[in-house]
């Protein structure tokens, strides 16, 4: 999440960046998952292997999002903001912030729920013990549909949840960023 962010605001300060990143970002949005999981699967060990797939389905989709709503960002207030000498701070604060939370947050929605089926089907390949891509292959193996089901609505309340928990979060922290008292 973090670093797809960074990459964007790389990306949208310096022209250059964006199309050296524009190759990259398109081929791991376009590969399917499973070849990743199955490339990987040769580079790292199954318990880091849904931590970095995950990492993969994330990075394009907040990347894309958070570039588009700084390619976005209104020109008058980046003028004005010129104009009147605003501090870098500020101008992130009162005018990237507020513009980027709308893309970000659609961002975050859909990266959640990507990521979390990603890594289950990272660890029902690479099958790391104790894991619940482990619990989904041995439902498999032994044709159980209950337990099937039942990693499954569990793998969905996860992921509701935090989804939830973490669009509640970014919101508070995204809007709590650009107010502030006004001085009378």
């Amino acid at each position: 999440f973090m670093v797809a962010i960074a990459l964007a605001v790389a990306a949208g300060r310096f022209r250059f960046l964006e199309e050296i990143f524009y190759p990259y970002i398109m081929t791991v949005k376009s590969t399917p998952v499973a070849s990743f999981i199955v490339l990987c699967l040769i580079w790292l060990n199954s318990k880091s292997l849904s931590v970095f797939i995950a990492f993969l389905i994330v990075l394009p989709i907040v990347y894309t999002n958070v570039l588009q709503g700084i390619s976005s960002t209104d020109r008058k207030l980046l003028e004005m903001a010129d104009l009147f000498r605003v501090k870098w701070w500020r101008r992130l604060l009162y005018i990237y912030i507020p513009q980027i939370t709308p893309y970000l947050i659609s961002a975050c929605s859909v990266s959640i729920g990507m990521s979390f089926k990603a890594g289950i089907a990272a660890e029902l390949i690479g099958i790391p013990s104790g894991s619940i891509g482990e619990r989904l292959y041995e439902a498999k193996v032994y044709l159980d549909t209950g337990d099937l089901f039942a990693w499954s609505l569990v793998i969905i309340t996860i992921s509701v949840l935090f989804e939830k928990l973490f669009i509640y979060v970014s919101k508070l922290i995204l809007k709590s960023g650009g107010k502030t008292k006004v001085e009378h």
